[in-house]
């Protein structure tokens, strides 16, 4: 079947010789693989620029049902990015924002709202003059509503809990005050940091101020949280480059 979406490219490298293997989460038709010919010269209608991770495309593919990798027919840039590839702040957090969707969403299915979230975040990104030294907390807390574990406040407003009293179970994805009967869960003084981020949006994301250490202990803790609701999330290779920015 031959379609035409918007694509997000997560992953690619060589392939022998000749070829690329791509991988893109779709609009359409959610993740795919393609194997796509290395062009030969600058003048090849499929450039070898257009496949870096988080690169925003429009391709044209031939989807065969049981088919590992699908056939590119075409693609071109659905918008260019100005300030990412020259800012290298916003390049480490781009790189790792892919290696973490490569994996975060390895077998998601066609899903629209969760593309145009992706989407979005990428261009406000882009488009960021200052203020972003957050963006990749808060862009996976509220990736995860997409993907199905948001944390659940009902119980807690329903019984006008306070937060500061709260623990926070991760793998039931809510805040409690008894204490699980397993290890992975946060304190009270750490199940804060996953309210205030709760809080947090793009625009507002600035007004919350955290230090160094703070930034990147609530990353960790996030991977954590993904670990426990995506069988088989690995260890990220570009978490070490983040975790050095903004000393």
């Amino acid at each position: 079947m031959l379609i035409k979406t918007k694509a997000i490219v997560l992953h690619s490298f060589k392939f022998g010789e000749s070829r690329m293997i791509v991988d893109m989460f779709t609009c359409e038709a959610g993740r795919l693989s393609f194997a796509v010919p290395i062009p030969k010269t600058s003048k090849g209608r499929l450039k070898k620029q257009y496949f870096q991770p988080m690169t925003l495309l429009e391709v044209e593919c031939d989807i065969r049902q049981r088919i590992q990798l699908q056939k590119l027919k075409d693609a071109r840039l659905l918008t260019t990015y100005a300030a990412i590839p020259f800012s290298p702040e916003k390049l480490a957090i781009s790189l790792f924002v892919a290696e973490f969707l490569y994996h975060a969403l390895r077998s998601e299915q066609q899903n629209k709202s969760l593309f145009a979230y992706v989407c979005d975040s990428m261009q406000w990104l882009d488009m960021a003059t200052t203020g972003y030294a957050n963006f990749h907390l808060t862009f996976l807390m509220r990736l995860s509503r997409f993907l199905g574990f948001y944390p659940n406040l009902e119980e807690c407003e329903e019984k006008n809990e306070k937060f500061g009293d709260l623990l926070f179970d991760l793998r039931e994805a809510r805040f409690c005050r008894m204490t699980p009967l397993h290890r992975d869960f946060l304190d009270s003084n750490e199940a804060q940091m996953i309210h205030l981020l709760m809080r947090m949006d793009f625009p507002t994301m600035h007004l919350f101020r955290l230090s160094h250490q703070e930034r990147n202990r609530i990353v960790e803790v996030l991977l954590q949280y993904y670990r426990l609701h995506i069988p088989q999330f690995p260890e990220l290779k570009s978490l070490a480059v983040l975790q050095e920015l903004w000393t």
